[in-house]
């Protein structure tokens, strides 16, 4: 670690995280897979490789969603689901629920169109995101598997952060400290 970012390997990759302040006294490492082709398609195939019991990938809006479509790819899968954190135009008949995530400064809702519903309803579920740290948007994801009748399988993360890590129900690449 020095002042300006943490160093960290996830799962044999080696980059760099800069520090961001999210909260009073709350700093994190933060991972950002947009515009980082080389190293999201490294954390998919990593996470795939983790999901072997699944029918469908569920993720989250933003950070996830390239993160979700390479694993589901990896997998063979034709479709996955988008949490996303507004409704559209074709979702009128979907559902949402509602979260705080550490990195995000307001509470906002997570929506999930009826057809992904669809896609989730009776199946095993593999929630794909890029960061765990307070379990909060995971829960929110949970909700929204078991809303749709569909059976949550595995919790899969690039990164576990501060005490989440030692949660015995998630599977991860590396871990990060909080500071």
């Amino acid at each position: 670690m020095n002042n300006n970012f943490y160093l960290i390997d996830i799962a044999g990759y080696q980059t760099k995280l800069p520090f961001v302040n999210v909260a009073d006294n709350v700093t994190v490492a933060f991972l950002n897979l947009h515009g980082k082709p080389q190293l999201t398609e490294h954390c998919a195939l990593k996470l795939a490789e983790l999901a072997n019991d699944c029918d469908v990938i569920l993720t989250a809006e933003s950070k996830g969603l390239q993160l979700g479509h390479c694993v589901a790819r990896n997998l063979g899968h034709q479709f996955y689901a988008v949490a996303r954190k507004a409704t559209k135009q074709y979702m009128k008949d979907g559902i949402f629920v509602v979260v705080k995530s550490i990195t995000t400064e307001n509470i906002q809702k997570l929506f999930l169109s009826y057809d992904d519903m669809q896609l989730l309803s009776g199946k095993k579920v593999a929630i794909i995101d890029d960061v765990i740290s307070t379990g909060e948007s995971l829960q929110a994801l949970e909700e929204l598997v078991q809303k749709s009748g569909g059976h949550t399988s595995q919790k899969l993360f690039v990164l576990a952060e501060g005490p989440t890590a030692d949660r015995p129900d998630i599977k991860y690449l590396a871990k990060i400290p909080l500071f």
